[in-house]
């Protein structure tokens, strides 16, 4: 937990309680008040740092009057916007650290360590998924453009040359000659999983190779389930999202071939400014023997699974360097891949970070269900009586529900927030065109009127 210490390590003076120590106190509270992430801490306490700073070199203290909170905060937000470049905030970053801001007073009010925040608050409606809603909007908070004016995802097309790209292949799907990439069938392998799976970073970055699922035997329509350990989740709450088979091969093939041959007798340790290494002498899918003790992988964080030793040598994580060391760092490979794409072939490709991935896999996802895919899919399972209750789950729930379920969301509000940024409009705009297309069922006059049904409604959006 990130603290707050002030340079003469004193806790209280003449003035009584310092600033840092009721800060310090609100810092360990977060886990406990909607703020579950570690790594969200540090930003959390950083933020308040700064604001302390910034009123108290103007002569305000941190639960001053109101009057005085109000007054540095109209200067802060000019600061903010307008001082030098370097301490400037995009209208984005402006808003999350008001909501911090807003929080943190809250909470002082709450505990009687305030009589006053700085923000003033109006009351707002607002409508989303055919519900009204009405709350207090925060009168500091900055306009800015709605989120879903860029396009966050890769489509079909961009996908498979991207995939293509980390395999160290040219859009033709032939050897690139001129590239000299390392761990190609590592990259495409894990990328693909990715594509399919929509796991995030840390989850996919920190995954066992024993946590990977076993293959079906024999290749099926319906995705193959895929438990998402709650050691590397989001919040740590345990999930499971799927995987198309043909993904989850091409990932037992790295597994199976190019990884044992990196980590079979490997003499790899984890370095000393890791910890101690933990070895592993018994290893299952659940769980294993690690220094002797019985250990749950879910049990695990990122920081203790990376230095798991394997016990046939090697890291235990499921992406390693040809030495057996743990591999991590996939947002330069995502990178540079994208790179490569758009300097050779492709300059309106986009640069890809592994959350555009997931993205990507939201919007695939949805539109396969909404064409009805895996409903096929599943009726054809429900006829050969294999994966029944991935099959029932498939033709009985909604698709919205489902992706909700996939992504890992509490609601199936946030799932549609969450697709209306990734501007779910234009997916459905170029499916309906190309279904209507594919079944005879557009005429020219349907689709100009389709056009037009669209341009109005981008317009309201």
């Amino acid at each position: 937990m990130p603290l707050l210490f002030d340079d003469d390590l004193l806790f209280e003076d003449s003035n009584g309680r310092r600033p840092a120590v009721v800060i310090n106190r609100w810092a360990c509270e977060l886990p406990t008040n909607g703020v579950p992430a570690p790594k969200s801490w540090p930003y959390y306490v950083r933020t308040i740092r700064e604001w302390l700073e910034f009123i108290s070199e103007r002569g305000v203290s941190l639960f001053d009057t109101r009057t005085r909170l109000k007054a540095v905060l109209g200067s802060y937000s000019v600061y903010r916007a307008r001082g030098p470049i370097k301490h400037r905030f995009a209208a984005s970053t402006w808003n999350q650290n008001i909501g911090i801001l807003a929080g943190f007073y809250k909470w002082a009010v709450g505990e009687g360590l305030a009589e006053a925040e700085p923000f003033t608050y109006r009351q707002g409606v607002s409508t989303f998924a055919g519900h009204m809603r009405k709350g207090l909007v925060n009168q500091a908070r900055r306009r800015q453009a709605k989120p879903h004016v860029t396009i966050k995802y890769l489509d079909e097309g961009f996908s498979d040359l991207f995939l293509k790209g980390l395999a160290g292949l040219d859009p033709d799907g032939e050897r690139d000659l001129a590239y000299r990439g390392r761990e190609l069938t590592r990259s495409a392998a894990v990328g693909r999983m990715v594509l399919s799976s929509g796991l995030r970073s840390q989850e996919f970055t920190y995954l066992l190779v024993s946590e990977v699922p076993a293959l079906p035997s024999r290749r099926s329509a319906v995705p193959v389930s895929f438990p998402v350990p709650e050691g590397v989740t989001k919040g740590s709450k345990f999930r499971e999202t799927w995987i198309d088979y043909d993904a989850l091969a091409e990932l037992w093939s790295y597994i199976e071939l190019d990884r044992v041959a990196a980590t079979m007798g490997s003499s790899w340790r984890p370095p000393a400014r890791w910890g101690e290494p933990l070895i592993v002498s018994e290893a299952g899918h659940l769980g294993g023997r690690v220094n002797g003790r019985r250990v749950r992988w879910a049990a695990l964080g990122p920081a203790e699974r990376r230095r798991l030793v394997a016990p046939n040598g090697g890291s235990m994580l499921l992406s390693v360097w040809g030495t057996g060391a743990p591999f991590t760092a996939w947002s330069t490979v995502f990178a540079r891949t994208a790179d490569r794409i758009r300097e050779r072939y492709e300059p309106r490709f986009p640069h890809v970070a592994p959350h555009r991935l997931r993205h990507s896999m939201a919007m695939q996802t949805m539109a396969r269900l909404v064409r009805g895919y895996y409903e096929q899919a599943a009726r054809q399972v429900r006829d050969t009586g294999d994966d029944a209750a991935l099959a029932h789950y498939l033709r009985t729930t909604e698709p919205l529900l489902i992706l909700r379920d996939l992504l890992g969301h509490e609601s199936s509000v946030t799932t549609e927030a969450y697709l209306h940024r990734l501007d779910v409009l234009r997916l459905f705009e170029s499916l309906y065109q190309r279904v209507g297309e594919e079944y005879g069922l557009l005429d020219d006059e349907a689709s100009s009127q389709l056009a037009a049904e669209f341009a109005s409604e981008l317009e309201l959006v």
